[in-house]
């Protein structure tokens, strides 16, 4: 039996920098793992049954279709028994399904000794999902392409933050379709991104291990946005009231994760989170840190 664990994540920012000719868009974007997991738990069997949250569809849960795909391409005829536990909730930018997809995809390598490498492995999971390679490694990454191109990066410290989600569902799709209506949302291909450059620089030497106070970590996250923030805000206004919240509230740093509904916001302390917490009663939220 196997145990695993499936991490939750933000981007720390997110540029879309317009359509491909497969139909997907190009991304740049800043993905950290955080400590708030989906538990998978997988038994061998003869026959295949996963049990989750009933209000998922079995057949379009990514955990079944990771599983089919690993039978279909490596002509498995053993079965598993997966049971899901979610935590992370759905369709609220945290990449749920996508961990969970990714922990399936390894977990059940393992199980039926398929001894796939990790080049095989995101391949595969790249025809899951655009999101689903990353969660392979991490915990954070430089992501670009349509999330094919993962630069693993390293957070010498790590930050806590509050997760704040309304009552309210983003379709992916939707969110981004939005985008290309409006296409002066999208990031230029040529913008310079040298607050993108000089955070990287400083995740990969000691810049964080020395970082003190308010003010230094602040310019850490300086110019940092999500291209998909906007359109989604338009039809949701929920979404800009929690940013500023979380702001009044004493984050140093907020913004919507993904396609939404998420907000997120870094605080310089777990105790700053809890208190920015009890602002939001009637919202689901969640004390979290990065994972390092």
């Amino acid at each position: 039996m196997l145990t695993l664990k499936a991490p939750a994540k933000i981007n720390l920012f997110l540029n879309v920098l317009g359509l491909r000719d497969d139909g997907f868009h190009k991304i740049q974007s800043l993905i950290q793992k955080v400590t708030l997991y989906d538990i998978l738990t997988i038994k061998p069997a003869e026959d295949f049954i996963l049990r989750t949250d009933p209000s998922i569809s079995t057949r379009q849960n990514l955990v079944y279709k990771a599983a089919r795909l690993l039978k279909e391409i490596c002509g498995v005829r053993r079965g598993a028994h997966i049971y899901l536990k979610k935590h992370i909730p759905i369709s609220s930018g945290l990449g749920g399904g996508s961990s969970d997809a990714a922990a399936a995809l390894s977990g059940l390598n393992k199980l039926w000794g398929l001894n796939l490498s990790k080049g095989e492995l995101h391949d595969l999971a790249l025809r899951l999902g655009s999101d689903v390679p990353f969660f392979l490694d991490g915990p954070l990454a430089f992501v670009e392409g349509r999330g094919e191109k993962i630069t693993a990066l390293k957070m010498t410290r790590q930050l806590d933050i509050l997760l704040v989600k309304p009552h309210i569902t983003v379709s992916t799709a939707w969110a981004y379709s939005e985008l290309s209506l409006q296409s002066s949302g999208l990031t230029k291909k040529d913008k310079k991104v040298d607050n993108i450059e000089f955070f990287i620089r400083g995740l990969k030497g000691t810049r964080l291990q020395l970082l003190k106070g308010r003010a230094i970590l602040g310019s850490m996250f300086n110019n940092f946005s999500n291209d998909l923030e906007a359109p989604v805000v338009r039809r949701f206004p929920v979404i800009a009231d929690i940013k500023k919240r979380l702001l009044e509230e004493g984050a140093i740093f907020s913004m919507m994760s993904g396609s939404g509904s998420t907000v997120f916001g870094v605080f310089s302390s777990k105790e700053e989170a809890y208190r920015a917490s009890l602002a939001f009663k009637g919202f689901w939220t969640a004390m979290v840190r990065t994972i390092i």
